[in-house]
């Protein structure tokens, strides 16, 4: 089997991204398959891949934003602000007020400036995070703009000492919801950790279109690449004579605004094309010969 496209995954947890990828390769027949992002071990939900030409689109692809439902544990803090870290303080959480977990949240929906998580996969000094926390080193990371669309609580759950909050997000890529936890907790004043997480979409793709590697064993389906261009770019047909410069790698006079996806008569995907000031667009990349 050699097919060019996108798989859109339903993740299952336990599972790290490098697995799901070896699984896709087997099921693919291909070693060319990469993703588009990774997912925590811990967390379910969408996670999208390339096969064959179409792992050379994942890095131009417009999946900046993402969907996650998630429930935070308030009254609990760990040190890698899930549940798979160890307890590092405990406070009782069974005063706090619904009103009062909604008015905190409210405080970090927008353009924020987050901190990171300390097990989160960022170089420092070349060596990821994680593995540094992992080594003993107490890791202090700078806080970073991001951007939450949406935060909407669905449910409440108050227990003795805890208080379980399930959550929806909307937000940029690289908004860490575990940190989300995390400063929830600290702005109430009990502590707070993750203690489920599902991505329930990655830019235009969601769980709608998602499947699991199990049903993927069974019937292997694939976004064909002129199918997943569409969906995350402008799309633009041209003539033939358009179509042939561009199977030649030519720059070309488009009107366009931004990174666009340019399609022969008959349909097929051609190239991404990128507009410049004054001057023809030019191939970003081109996908035929």
């Amino acid at each position: 089997m050699s097919r060019d496209g996108l798989v859109v995954v339903d993740k299952s947890g336990g599972m790290t991204s490098h697995d799901v990828v070896a699984r896709v390769r087997r099921l693919a027949g291909t070693r060319k398959v990469g993703h588009a992002g990774t997912l925590d071990p811990m967390a379910t939900g969408v996670l999208v891949l390339g096969v064959n030409r179409a792992t050379r689109l994942l890095g131009h692809l417009m999946l900046s934003e993402k969907g996650y439902d998630a429930t935070v544990c308030l009254g609990v803090a760990t040190s890698t602000d899930d549940a798979e870290g160890e307890v590092t303080a405990t406070t009782s959480a069974g005063h706090v007020t619904e009103d009062e977990i909604r008015s905190a949240l409210s405080a970090f929906v927008g353009d924020i400036e987050q901190v990171p998580t300390s097990v989160s996969a960022i170089k420092v000094d070349g060596k990821r995070a994680y593995q540094r926390v992992r080594d003993g080193e107490d890791i202090q990371l700078a806080a970073r703009p991001v951007t939450v669309h949406e935060l909407s609580v669905n449910q409440v759950r108050p227990g003795e000492d805890t208080v379980d909050v399930d959550v929806s997000v909307c937000c940029s890529s690289g908004t860490y919801i575990r940190a989300i936890a995390r400063d929830l907790g600290e702005a109430l004043g009990v502590g707070g950790h993750l203690t489920a997480l599902r991505r329930s979409a990655v830019g235009g793709f969601d769980l709608s279109v998602a499947r699991t590697l199990d049903q993927l064993g069974e019937e292997f389906t694939v976004v064909p690449i002129a199918d997943a261009a569409r969906a995350s770019f402008p799309a633009l047909e041209l003539d033939d004579e358009q179509a042939q410069g561009v199977r030649y790698g030519r720059k070309l006079a488009l009107d366009i605004d931004g990174l666009t996806a340019v399609f022969a008569p008959d349909g097929e995907f051609l190239a991404l094309y990128e507009p410049r000031k004054d001057a023809p667009a030019k191939p970003v990349a081109v996908f035929v010969g």
